[in-house]
C-alpha cells in the first residue's frame, strides 16, 4: 500500500509538473492586444492571481499562483499599470512582474498655465489617482507640506511620466520640487542689483513675462523693462496681472473700467509687484527675470505678430503704438 501510495504521489507530481510547464511555456491567450491591467498596491499573491484572472490575463489563478511560488517569485511581484504588446508565456509574464515593467503615462502642464488649469488637467487624467479633487488649494498645500499661503506658480510646467494609478499628490510634489531646483539654480548666479527681495519675488516676475510674451528672444528685454519700471517708481502696467485679478469676472475683453478697478493684482492701481505669480512660468521666463538685457526701455506695445516693439521713452512709444493702431494691430 505505502509503495502503492508513493507511486501515486510521483506520478501526480509528474502530471503536475508537466501541467505548469506546459502553462508556464504556452502564451497566454489574451483577450486583445495591447492588453492593460492594473495589479493594486499591497497585493497578496492569492489577490495578484485573482487579478489576472480577472481582467483576463491569465486563464485561471491557481496555476500562476503555484508557479509563482515554485520560482520563488510570489513577494517580488510589484503593483503598478501594465501593457503587453503581445500574447508572452506566464513564465516571461511573471518576470515583467518581478522586474516592475510597468507602464508609463504621461502629463504635460504648459508653460503659462494657472494652478486652475493644472488641476483641471490632473482631474482630467484617466490614469492618475484623483486625491485632490475634494480639496481646497490651500490642503493641497498641506498635504504636500508647501510653507506658502498660495500655490500659483509653484509648480513647474513640463512633461512629467507617471505610473498609472499614482496619486495626483505625487505629480504635484514633482512638479513642485523641479520647480525649486530651477529657481534655486537661477537665483544662486542671478545678475547683481536686482530690485528682489527674494526667490518668490523673482518668481512674481517670471510669471508676468511669461505671460506677456510668447517669444522666447524678447523675454530678457521685456524684464529688463519691467525691472527698470520698478527701479524708477514706476507702475508695472501688465495687463495680464489685471486679467489675473479679475478671475472669473474676465470675459475675453480688458476694458478701460477694468484697469481702473483696484484689486491686488492691478498694476496700474498699484505700485511694485503683485503679491503672488500669476502663472506658472517656463525656464526661460525665470532666466530672463534674473538675468535681465542691459536695455534703458520703459515701454513695448504688441505689434500685431506675436511680437513687440520696444522704446525708451514715452514719445517714442506713443509713435509706436500710433503706428501700430494704424496698421490694424
Amino acid at each position: 500500500m505505502i509503495k502503492r501510495l508513493m507511486i501515486l504521489g510521483i506520478v501526480a507530481a509528474l502530471v503536475l509538473a508537466g501541467v505548469l510547464a506546459q502553462f508556464a511555456y504556452t502564451p497566454l491567450a489574451l483577450k486583445a492586444v495591447p492588453m492593460e491591467f492594473t495589479l493594486q498596491p499591497g497585493s497578496s499573491l492569492s489577490s495578484v492571481a485573482a487579478q489576472l484572472h480577472t481582467q483576463g490575463v491569465t486563464p485561471d489563478r491557481w496555476r500562476f499562483r503555484l508557479l509563482a511560488r515554485l520560482l520563488g517569485k510570489a513577494a517580488r511581484i510589484k503593483a503598478g499599470h501594465y501593457t503587453l504588446g503581445r500574447a508572452l508565456t506566464p513564465l516571461v509574464l511573471l518576470d515583467k512582474l518581478t522586474q516592475g515593467e510597468v507602464s508609463a503615462r504621461e502629463i504635460v502642464f504648459i508653460e503659462g498655465w494657472t494652478f486652475q488649469q493644472m488641476r483641471d488637467a490632473l482631474d482630467a487624467h484617466p490614469s492618475v489617482r484623483h486625491d485632490t479633487t475634494s480639496l481646497s488649494a490651500a490642503a493641497i498645500l498641506d498635504q504636500l507640506g508647501i510653507k506658502m499661503d498660495q500655490p500659483e506658480g509653484q509648480f513647474f510646467p513640463a512633461k512629467y511620466y507617471i505610473d498609472p494609478g499614482k496619486s495626483d499628490l505625487s505629480i504635484l510634489r514633482r512638479a513642485y520640487e523641479t520647480m525649486q531646483q530651477h529657481l534655486d539654480k537661477e537665483w544662486a548666479v542671478r545678475a547683481p542689483g536686482l530690485p528682489y527681495d527674494s526667490p518668490y519675488q523673482a518668481l512674481i516676475m517670471a510669471s508676468i513675462i511669461e505671460k506677456e510674451t510668447a517669444v522666447a528672444s524678447e523675454r530678457p528685454l521685456i524684464a529688463a523693462i519691467f525691472i527698470n519700471r520698478l527701479r524708477t517708481g514706476m507702475r508695472l502696467q501688465t495687463d495680464p496681472s489685471v486679467i489675473y485679478g479679475l478671475g472669473m469676472a474676465y470675459d475675453g475683453n480688458l476694458r478701460k473700467r477694468d484697469l481702473q478697478t483696484d484689486t491686488p493684482y492691478n498694476t496700474y492701481t498699484r505700485a511694485g509687484l503683485p503679491p503672488t505669480p500669476i502663472a506658472m512660468p517656463g525656464l526661460d521666463s525665470i532666466h530672463a527675470a534674473l538675468h535681465p538685457a542691459r536695455s534703458d526701455a520703459l515701454y513695448f506695445v504688441a505689434k500685431g505678430d506675436g511680437s513687440h516693439q520696444f522704446s525708451d521713452t514715452l514719445e517714442e512709444h506713443n509713435r509706436a503704438v500710433a503706428h501700430y493702431q494704424k496698421n490694424g494691430n
